[in-house]
């Protein structure tokens, strides 16, 4: 794959194990952290609409040890959770959790920058072998990222 952009954001293949995503959005740093640690926002955008496939429901213990379970699916019975341990948080500035469902779950780290009421976000997810980058390697962000700037509108942050 190595490296793909378009005007807002740039996906490299940073090494054998780590992937970088990058992306601006229009709104403060602090707004732009919220809609990733608070579940009645995430719930909003994290979800691709054009799967289908609602979340059901969004738990966050966002603290250092605090673990997170968010459930993709049309009902309980046929759903899928994606759980995880937030490993640092730093308000407004750096989130770094575990993708434990699987045995080659990464470890993602997101930072916020702010600069001129935008927020450069990176994306870094650090997998423990080459092989489980190469089986996750056709994640694309931008349909999340583009309801996440849909979402900041609404909050009165982007434009």
């Amino acid at each position: 794959m190595g490296e793909r952009s378009d005007d807002r954001m740039t996906v490299e293949r940073k090494s054998e194990r780590e992937l970088i995503i990058t992306r601006i959005f229009n709104g403060p740093a602090r707004i732009v952290f919220e809609a990733w640690t608070r579940p009645e926002l995430f719930k909003r955008w994290w979800a691709p609409k054009s799967m289908g496939v609602p979340l059901l429901s969004v738990e966050m213990d966002v603290r250092a040890g605090g673990t997170y379970r968010v459930v993709f699916g049309h009902n309980e019975a046929e759903s899928a959770a994606f759980v995880g341990r937030y490993l640092e948080v730093i308000p407004n500035a750096r989130l770094v959790w575990t993708n434990e469902e699987s045995a080659d779950g990464a470890v993602t780290t997101v930072t916020f920058e702010e600069k001129d009421g935008k927020t450069l976000l990176t994306l870094s997810e650090l997998y423990p072998t080459k092989e489980a980058l190469d089986a996750a390697e056709g994640m694309d962000m931008s349909e999340q990222f583009a309801q996440l700037d849909e979402l900041l509108v609404t909050l009165g942050a982007g434009a």
